[in-house]
């Protein structure tokens, strides 16, 4: 048979070509499956109807199996042997705490990243872990943790959880660099307590606040920058009333008082100051700068009356982070607090809260009165769009307890003022929170390698611009008449002309110093409007032997 089957492939192989596709033609169409007959058109309309009847059943069937228990569908799909694995004991346990979320970033404590050094004994149901939140005065941690333990201990497998509550600051992004010079660099946010108005109570709110926040857990100091009449030695009572500098650093040592670091020119031994404006700034420059504050969580700055020399040398010494504006409820106190408002916002300083002080008491009738008036701290938060608006009440004791050397929040804390400054310190804490998170630093740095000046703005691509530009928009008094806006005189100023060292000035602008010896200020918003004028690629001018030398850059 072997043979024969040979034969036959030799016998197809030696036809011709034609003959040989014939016959492969033949067989294939004789192995062919014979073609299915056409059914009848009833038959047909059945089996279609068969069909989607099938279709519908399967839907139904996958629709009744999705609704049913959760509980239900697991035994069935680890049945079917389909079961996922179990989720790891650590996803478990994130998992739960995402539940938490954080009411100022609206994200959960997971998200936030505050969840640390997790650790699992799944053998014994042990689980520790640590919350590192942003501040240690954070308003909402004693919440967080029962609620954190609350949620852990969900899980059948946990037989005990252990939280605990840390807090690590967000640090600059070069290490020294936060804009503030001297002892303030271990200083972590700056508070300016300001009213433009005296009698309203400002020093009141400085003292308590800063107190509030020590027994909120923060680490925190007061700055009395009223040299003319320093209010700090009548409100506290500290052991050691004295300044004193250290020998070797020639540094002020802050004296204390509840825990709170204390400087105020009254301390100095030497009472009220007579002097000038111009001398007041630079001693209020020295002593802010020069104590050793140490590591602060928070520095209160109790500002004097007005918008002068003092309040702008406060303002361009330092980064302030907020300020809280003190007012009452008379229209009087709302058109000079509108002042000071308007010079934060021109100091790229955030306003977080309204303080109106002296709007209210409560009679022995049970009815509440307003001798002062309403509404100036109410028209202030809406005109400036403050976030917060706190009010106090009209308290004897407060007055009383400020002139004895006791803050009211000391011997009453639990009071109804001291519940209002609890309220005013969480809302200090928690807009310095957010805007210390979301906030973009500026900076302005020369690029010696390009022969430009790079500026990055909070919210803007960074861009550089020729440092002859930089140079030709100063808008001091040298160059631009304050009252006209002329400009004195037409800038003479060269193309190779360098900066020799850009320094923070507040929150607002940078110090240039340019090798000529000008010192100019160029606020952040002149910068910006300097953009239009970027180079890609920067010309060098150099100057040899008395003739200029122009490149181009080209990368």
């Amino acid at each position: 048979m072997q043979l024969g089957m040979q034969r036959a492939r030799s016998g197809v192989a030696s036809r011709p070509a034609g003959q040989a596709r014939g016959v492969a033609a033949a067989a294939a169409f004789q192995l062919a499956p014979p073609a299915p007959r056409a059914l009848p058109a009833a038959a047909a309309g059945a089996a279609q109807q068969q069909q989607q009847q099938q279709q519908q059943q399967g839907r139904a069937a996958r629709l009744a199996a999705a609704q049913q228990p959760r509980p239900q569908r697991l035994v069935r799909a680890a049945a079917a042997g389909q079961a996922a694995a179990p989720p790891a004991p650590a996803d478990q346990v994130l998992s739960q705490l995402r539940r938490i979320i954080d009411p100022d970033f609206g994200e959960d404590i997971v998200a936030c990243g505050f969840v640390k050094d997790l650790q699992i004994d799944q053998q014994s149901g042990e689980v520790a872990f640590k919350l590192e939140l942003t501040t240690p005065a954070c308003p909402v941690k004693d919440q967080f943790k029962r609620e954190a333990t609350a949620y852990v201990q969900e899980l059948p497998w946990v037989r005990s959880v252990d939280v605990t509550i840390t807090s690590q600051p967000k640090k600059p992004l070069v290490a020294g660099d936060n804009g503030r010079p001297g002892g303030l660099r271990g200083v972590r946010h700056i508070i300016a307590v300001s009213s433009c108005k005296g009698g309203v109570g400002k020093s009141t709110t400085s003292v308590n606040l800063a107190l509030t926040l020590a027994q909120m857990g923060a680490k925190v100091g007061i700055f009395d920058a009223d040299v003319y009449g320093p209010s700090l030695p009548t409100m506290v009572s500290p052991e050691l009333r004295i300044l004193r500098m250290d020998p070797e650093t020639r540094a002020i040592v802050p004296t204390e008082y509840e825990g709170v670091k204390l400087v105020s020119f009254g301390f100095a031994g030497q009472g009220s100051a007579i002097m000038r404006g111009a001398m007041v700034s630079g001693l209020i420059q020295q002593m802010l700068t020069t104590a050793e504050w140490g590591d602060l969580d928070y520095l209160v700055l109790d500002f004097p009356p007005g918008t002068g020399d003092i309040q702008l040398t406060l303002c361009q010494t330092v980064a302030i982070s907020a300020a809280v504006v003190v007012t009452t409820p008379q229209r009087l106190a709302f058109v000079d607090v509108a002042k000071g408002i308007r010079m934060f916002a021109k100091l790229a300083v955030p306003c977080v809260a309204v303080v109106e002080n002296m709007s209210y008491f409560d009679g022995d009738d049970g009815r509440r009165y307003r001798p002062f008036g309403e509404g100036s701290g109410a028209r202030i938060q809406a005109d400036f769009g403050v976030p917060n608006l706190v009010r106090f009440p009209i308290v004897p004791e407060l007055s009383a307890a400020g002139d004895g050397g006791t803050p009211l929040v000391v011997s009453d804390p639990a009071g109804p003022v001291g519940t209002a400054f609890m309220e005013l310190g969480a809302a200090v804490v928690r807009e310095v929170a957010k805007l210390s998170a979301g906030q973009s630093k500026n900076s302005v740095s020369w690029d010696e390698a390009r022969g430009v000046v790079t500026v990055k703005l909070s919210g803007r691509d960074a861009f550089s611009l020729r440092p002859a530009d930089v140079r030709r928009a100063d808008t001091s008094a040298a160059t631009i008449n304050e009252w006209t806006g002329e400009r004195v005189a037409p800038a003479e100023v060269g193309e190779g002309i360098k900066p020799m060292g850009i320094a923070p000035v507040g929150n607002y602008a940078v110090q240039i110093t340019w090798e000529d010896g000008f010192n100019q200020v160029a606020p952040f918003e002149v910068l910006a409007g300097l953009e239009p004028q970027a180079v890609e690629s920067p010309t060098v001018v150099a100057t040899v032997g008395g003739l200029q030398a122009t490149a181009e850059i080209t990368g």
